[in-house]
Protein backbone atom coordinates (compact mmCIF):
# COMPACT_ATOMS: atom_id res chain seq x y z
CA UNK A 1 0.00 0.00 0.00
CA UNK A 2 2.85 2.35 0.91
CA UNK A 3 4.46 1.51 -2.47
CA UNK A 4 1.22 2.30 -4.37
CA UNK A 5 0.89 5.64 -2.58
CA UNK A 6 4.46 6.50 -3.54
CA UNK A 7 3.86 5.53 -7.15
CA UNK A 8 0.61 7.54 -7.27
CA UNK A 9 2.31 10.61 -5.80
CA UNK A 10 5.12 10.34 -8.33
CA UNK A 11 2.61 10.01 -11.15
CA UNK A 12 0.68 13.07 -10.02
CA UNK A 13 3.85 15.12 -9.79
CA UNK A 14 4.95 14.01 -13.22
CA UNK A 15 1.55 14.81 -14.71
CA UNK A 16 1.44 18.22 -13.04
CA UNK A 17 4.82 19.14 -14.46
CA UNK A 18 4.11 17.82 -17.96
CA UNK A 19 2.43 20.93 -19.46
CA UNK A 20 5.29 23.20 -18.43
CA UNK A 21 7.88 20.78 -19.75
CA UNK A 22 5.98 20.20 -22.98
CA UNK A 23 5.12 23.88 -23.60
CA UNK A 24 6.99 25.14 -26.65
CA UNK A 25 9.60 27.79 -26.02
CA UNK A 26 9.09 31.26 -27.47
CA UNK A 27 8.98 31.70 -30.36
CA UNK A 28 7.64 28.47 -31.83
CA UNK A 29 5.86 29.99 -34.83
CA UNK A 30 5.97 33.13 -37.03
CA UNK A 31 5.75 36.56 -35.39
CA UNK A 32 3.68 39.30 -37.01
CA UNK A 33 4.70 42.94 -36.74
CA UNK A 34 1.67 45.10 -37.51
CA UNK A 35 2.20 48.57 -38.98
CA UNK A 36 -0.71 50.99 -39.24
CA UNK A 37 0.50 52.52 -42.50
CA UNK A 38 0.91 51.38 -46.11
CA UNK A 39 4.17 49.91 -47.43
CA UNK A 40 6.88 52.34 -48.46
CA UNK A 41 6.83 54.75 -45.52
CA UNK A 42 9.63 55.33 -43.03
CA UNK A 43 8.23 53.03 -40.34
CA UNK A 44 7.64 50.27 -42.89
CA UNK A 45 11.20 50.63 -44.17
CA UNK A 46 12.67 50.42 -40.66
CA UNK A 47 10.66 47.30 -39.85
CA UNK A 48 11.72 45.58 -43.06
CA UNK A 49 15.38 46.36 -42.35
CA UNK A 50 15.08 44.75 -38.88
CA UNK A 51 12.98 41.73 -39.85
CA UNK A 52 15.64 39.53 -41.51
CA UNK A 53 18.04 39.90 -38.58
CA UNK A 54 15.31 39.12 -36.06
CA UNK A 55 14.13 36.14 -38.08
CA UNK A 56 17.61 34.67 -38.32
CA UNK A 57 18.29 35.14 -34.61
CA UNK A 58 14.88 33.91 -33.39
CA UNK A 59 14.58 31.02 -35.82
CA UNK A 60 11.11 32.01 -37.00
CA UNK A 61 9.72 34.12 -39.86
CA UNK A 62 8.99 37.76 -39.05
CA UNK A 63 5.93 38.83 -41.02
CA UNK A 64 5.32 42.54 -41.69
CA UNK A 65 1.57 43.19 -41.94
CA UNK A 66 0.40 46.62 -43.09
CA UNK A 67 -3.02 47.68 -41.75
CA UNK A 68 -3.36 51.31 -42.86
CA UNK A 69 -6.08 53.73 -41.87
CA UNK A 70 -6.97 56.44 -39.37
CA UNK A 71 -3.36 57.53 -38.89
CA UNK A 72 -2.34 54.08 -37.64
CA UNK A 73 -5.27 53.69 -35.22
CA UNK A 74 -6.79 50.72 -37.07
CA UNK A 75 -3.64 48.65 -36.81
CA UNK A 76 -3.05 49.69 -33.20
CA UNK A 77 -6.59 48.75 -32.17
CA UNK A 78 -6.29 45.33 -33.81
CA UNK A 79 -3.09 44.56 -31.92
CA UNK A 80 -4.53 45.86 -28.65
CA UNK A 81 -7.23 43.19 -28.96
CA UNK A 82 -4.82 40.41 -29.94
CA UNK A 83 -3.74 37.56 -27.66
CA UNK A 84 -0.95 38.65 -25.31
CA UNK A 85 1.44 35.91 -26.36
CA UNK A 86 4.17 37.81 -28.21
CA UNK A 87 3.15 36.67 -31.68
CA UNK A 88 1.38 39.91 -32.61
CA UNK A 89 3.45 43.06 -32.16
CA UNK A 90 2.61 46.67 -32.96
CA UNK A 91 5.22 49.02 -34.32
CA UNK A 92 3.90 52.55 -34.18
CA UNK A 93 4.89 56.17 -34.37
CA UNK A 94 5.01 58.94 -31.80
CA UNK A 95 1.62 59.95 -33.18
CA UNK A 96 0.10 56.56 -32.37
CA UNK A 97 1.51 56.35 -28.85
CA UNK A 98 1.77 59.92 -27.56
CA UNK A 99 -0.23 62.35 -29.73
CA UNK A 100 -3.45 60.53 -30.55
CA UNK A 101 -4.60 60.12 -26.90
CA UNK A 102 -4.80 63.91 -26.46
CA UNK A 103 -6.17 64.61 -29.90
CA UNK A 104 -8.82 61.97 -30.58
CA UNK A 105 -11.66 61.62 -28.08
CA UNK A 106 -12.92 58.32 -29.50
CA UNK A 107 -9.53 56.68 -30.03
CA UNK A 108 -10.24 52.93 -30.40
CA UNK A 109 -7.30 51.92 -28.18
CA UNK A 110 -5.53 53.17 -25.07
CA UNK A 111 -1.71 53.11 -25.32
CA UNK A 112 -1.22 53.16 -21.54
CA UNK A 113 -3.88 50.61 -20.59
CA UNK A 114 -3.84 48.18 -23.51
CA UNK A 115 -0.17 48.00 -24.48
CA UNK A 116 3.01 46.88 -22.77
CA UNK A 117 6.01 48.88 -24.02
CA UNK A 118 8.83 46.87 -25.61
CA UNK A 119 11.38 49.34 -26.92
CA UNK A 120 12.03 52.66 -28.61
CA UNK A 121 13.23 51.34 -31.97
CA UNK A 122 14.57 54.45 -33.69
CA UNK A 123 14.25 58.22 -33.88
CA UNK A 124 14.55 60.80 -36.62
CA UNK A 125 14.06 64.45 -37.34
CA UNK A 126 11.51 65.40 -39.98
CA UNK A 127 12.15 67.20 -43.24
CA UNK A 128 10.10 70.06 -44.65
CA UNK A 129 9.67 69.10 -48.30
CA UNK A 130 8.20 71.38 -50.96
CA UNK A 131 7.22 70.87 -54.56
CA UNK A 132 9.98 72.38 -56.76
CA UNK A 133 7.42 74.53 -58.57
CA UNK A 134 6.79 76.48 -55.36
CA UNK A 135 8.91 79.65 -55.75
CA UNK A 136 10.65 79.54 -52.37
CA UNK A 137 14.23 78.61 -51.47
CA UNK A 138 14.09 78.66 -47.66
CA UNK A 139 11.76 78.80 -44.67
CA UNK A 140 11.77 82.61 -44.53
CA UNK A 141 10.61 82.80 -48.15
CA UNK A 142 7.98 80.10 -47.52
CA UNK A 143 6.47 82.11 -44.67
CA UNK A 144 6.51 85.30 -46.73
CA UNK A 145 4.92 83.52 -49.69
CA UNK A 146 2.20 82.00 -47.51
CA UNK A 147 1.29 85.37 -46.03
CA UNK A 148 1.28 87.03 -49.45
CA UNK A 149 -0.92 84.28 -50.91
CA UNK A 150 -3.48 83.40 -48.21
CA UNK A 151 -5.38 80.19 -48.90
CA UNK A 152 -2.89 78.98 -51.50
CA UNK A 153 -0.67 76.70 -49.42
CA UNK A 154 -1.83 73.14 -48.77
CA UNK A 155 0.19 70.63 -46.78
CA UNK A 156 -0.21 66.86 -46.94
CA UNK A 157 0.15 64.29 -44.18
CA UNK A 158 -0.01 60.54 -43.66
CA UNK A 159 -3.41 60.94 -41.98
CA UNK A 160 -5.34 62.91 -39.39
CA UNK A 161 -3.62 63.03 -36.03
CA UNK A 162 -0.25 61.75 -37.18
CA UNK A 163 2.98 63.64 -36.59
CA UNK A 164 3.12 65.13 -40.13
CA UNK A 165 -0.33 66.59 -39.47
CA UNK A 166 0.75 67.95 -36.08
CA UNK A 167 3.96 69.38 -37.56
CA UNK A 168 1.97 71.32 -40.16
CA UNK A 169 -0.45 72.62 -37.57
CA UNK A 170 2.42 73.62 -35.28
CA UNK A 171 4.03 75.45 -38.20
CA UNK A 172 0.76 77.31 -38.76
CA UNK A 173 0.63 78.28 -35.10
CA UNK A 174 4.29 79.29 -34.90
CA UNK A 175 4.30 81.39 -38.08
CA UNK A 176 0.77 82.76 -38.29
CA UNK A 177 0.12 80.95 -41.58
CA UNK A 178 -3.20 79.33 -42.39
CA UNK A 179 -2.17 76.38 -44.54
CA UNK A 180 -4.86 73.83 -45.36
CA UNK A 181 -4.35 70.25 -44.23
CA UNK A 182 -4.85 67.50 -46.83
CA UNK A 183 -4.72 64.03 -45.21
CA UNK A 184 -3.69 60.95 -47.19
CA UNK A 185 -3.74 57.27 -46.21
CA UNK A 186 -0.07 56.92 -45.41
CA UNK A 187 3.30 58.59 -45.97
CA UNK A 188 3.87 57.17 -49.42
CA UNK A 189 0.58 58.50 -50.87
CA UNK A 190 1.24 61.82 -49.13
CA UNK A 191 4.64 62.19 -50.79
CA UNK A 192 3.18 61.07 -54.12
CA UNK A 193 0.57 63.82 -53.84
CA UNK A 194 3.30 66.36 -53.20
CA UNK A 195 5.37 65.17 -56.17
CA UNK A 196 2.27 65.38 -58.36
CA UNK A 197 1.61 68.95 -57.25
CA UNK A 198 -1.68 68.20 -55.49
CA UNK A 199 -0.25 69.98 -52.42
CA UNK A 200 2.68 72.37 -51.98
CA UNK A 201 4.51 70.99 -48.95
CA UNK A 202 4.69 68.37 -46.25
CA UNK A 203 6.64 67.44 -43.13
CA UNK A 204 7.85 63.88 -43.48
CA UNK A 205 10.58 61.47 -42.46
CA UNK A 206 13.87 61.54 -44.37
CA UNK A 207 13.42 57.96 -45.53
CA UNK A 208 10.35 58.65 -47.62
CA UNK A 209 11.44 61.89 -49.27
CA UNK A 210 15.20 61.81 -49.80
CA UNK A 211 15.02 59.68 -52.98
CA UNK A 212 12.74 62.32 -54.54
CA UNK A 213 15.09 65.09 -53.44
CA UNK A 214 17.99 63.33 -55.13
CA UNK A 215 15.99 62.93 -58.34
CA UNK A 216 14.94 66.59 -58.31
CA UNK A 217 11.24 65.86 -57.86
CA UNK A 218 11.16 67.49 -54.40
CA UNK A 219 13.13 70.17 -52.58
CA UNK A 220 14.25 69.75 -48.96
CA UNK A 221 13.73 73.16 -47.40
CA UNK A 222 14.67 72.43 -43.79
CA UNK A 223 14.84 69.76 -41.09
CA UNK A 224 13.01 69.78 -37.75
CA UNK A 225 15.80 68.60 -35.46
CA UNK A 226 18.32 70.67 -33.56
CA UNK A 227 21.04 70.05 -36.15
CA UNK A 228 21.26 69.09 -39.83
CA UNK A 229 20.79 65.45 -40.76
CA UNK A 230 23.83 63.45 -41.91
CA UNK A 231 21.84 62.47 -45.01
CA UNK A 232 21.14 66.17 -45.76
CA UNK A 233 24.15 68.02 -44.34
CA UNK A 234 23.55 71.23 -46.31
CA UNK A 235 19.88 71.57 -45.35
CA UNK A 236 19.34 74.00 -42.40
CA UNK A 237 16.93 73.52 -39.51
CA UNK A 238 13.51 75.15 -39.22
CA UNK A 239 14.57 76.40 -35.78
CA UNK A 240 17.11 78.73 -37.37
CA UNK A 241 14.18 80.72 -38.76
CA UNK A 242 11.38 79.79 -36.36
CA UNK A 243 12.87 79.66 -32.83
CA UNK A 244 11.68 76.73 -30.74
CA UNK A 245 10.32 74.73 -33.66
CA UNK A 246 11.89 71.32 -32.98
CA UNK A 247 10.24 67.99 -33.69
CA UNK A 248 11.87 64.57 -33.38
CA UNK A 249 9.84 61.70 -34.73
CA UNK A 250 10.26 58.30 -33.13
CA UNK A 251 9.15 54.74 -33.74
CA UNK A 252 8.35 52.31 -30.95
CA UNK A 253 7.27 48.73 -30.45
CA UNK A 254 4.62 47.45 -28.05
CA UNK A 255 2.63 44.28 -27.40
CA UNK A 256 -0.81 43.66 -25.90
CA UNK A 257 -0.94 44.25 -22.15
CA UNK A 258 -0.52 40.96 -20.30
CA UNK A 259 2.22 39.58 -22.51
CA UNK A 260 4.66 37.65 -20.26
CA UNK A 261 7.64 39.80 -19.22
CA UNK A 262 10.06 37.13 -20.44
CA UNK A 263 8.55 37.38 -23.91
CA UNK A 264 8.62 41.19 -23.85
CA UNK A 265 12.29 41.11 -22.86
CA UNK A 266 13.13 38.60 -25.58
CA UNK A 267 11.57 40.79 -28.27
CA UNK A 268 13.38 43.85 -26.92
CA UNK A 269 16.72 42.05 -26.96
CA UNK A 270 16.20 40.88 -30.54
CA UNK A 271 15.19 44.35 -31.73
CA UNK A 272 18.19 45.88 -29.99
CA UNK A 273 20.53 43.41 -31.70
CA UNK A 274 18.88 43.92 -35.09
CA UNK A 275 18.95 47.72 -35.17
CA UNK A 276 22.62 47.79 -34.17
CA UNK A 277 23.82 45.40 -36.86
CA UNK A 278 26.44 47.34 -38.86
CA UNK A 279 24.57 46.91 -42.14
CA UNK A 280 21.30 48.04 -40.51
CA UNK A 281 22.98 51.08 -38.92
CA UNK A 282 24.37 52.09 -42.31
CA UNK A 283 20.91 51.86 -43.88
CA UNK A 284 19.35 53.85 -41.05
CA UNK A 285 21.98 56.58 -41.24
CA UNK A 286 21.46 56.88 -44.99
CA UNK A 287 17.79 57.48 -44.24
CA UNK A 288 18.46 59.98 -41.46
CA UNK A 289 17.32 57.58 -38.74
CA UNK A 290 19.13 56.86 -35.47
CA UNK A 291 18.71 53.34 -33.99
CA UNK A 292 17.90 53.14 -30.26
CA UNK A 293 16.67 49.82 -28.81
CA UNK A 294 16.24 50.81 -25.13
CA UNK A 295 14.58 48.77 -22.35
CA UNK A 296 10.81 48.31 -21.85
CA UNK A 297 10.94 50.44 -18.68
CA UNK A 298 12.88 53.22 -20.40
CA UNK A 299 10.51 53.24 -23.35
CA UNK A 300 7.48 53.29 -21.06
CA UNK A 301 8.82 56.34 -19.22
CA UNK A 302 9.73 58.06 -22.48
CA UNK A 303 6.26 57.41 -23.89
CA UNK A 304 4.62 58.95 -20.81
CA UNK A 305 6.86 62.02 -20.97
CA UNK A 306 6.12 62.52 -24.65
CA UNK A 307 2.39 62.11 -24.06
CA UNK A 308 2.47 64.90 -21.48
CA UNK A 309 4.57 67.13 -23.73
CA UNK A 310 2.25 66.77 -26.72
CA UNK A 311 -0.86 67.20 -24.59
CA UNK A 312 0.49 70.59 -23.55
CA UNK A 313 1.42 71.51 -27.13
CA UNK A 314 -2.00 70.54 -28.48
CA UNK A 315 -3.82 72.48 -25.77
CA UNK A 316 -1.68 75.60 -26.14
CA UNK A 317 -1.91 75.66 -29.93
CA UNK A 318 -5.61 74.80 -29.95
CA UNK A 319 -5.01 72.03 -32.49
CA UNK A 320 -8.13 70.11 -33.44
CA UNK A 321 -8.87 67.32 -35.88
CA UNK A 322 -10.28 68.31 -39.25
Amino acid sequence: MRYLRAVSAAAILAWASFPAAAAPSYPSRPITIVIGFPPGGAIDTIARVMAPYMSQSMGQPIVIENKPGAGGAIGAADVARARPDGYTVFMGTMGNFSIAPSLISNLPYNPQKQFAPVTLVAASGFVLYVNPKLPVANVKELIAYGKAHPGHLNFSSSGNGGLPHMAGEMFNSATGLKMTHVPYKGSSPSISGLVAGQVQLTFEAPAIGIPFVKSGKLRALATTGTKPLPALPDVPTVEQTVPGFVISNWFGMAVPKGTPPAVVNRIQQEVNKAVHQPAAVAKFEALGVEPVGNSPAEFGKYMQDETQRWAAVIKKAGITMQ
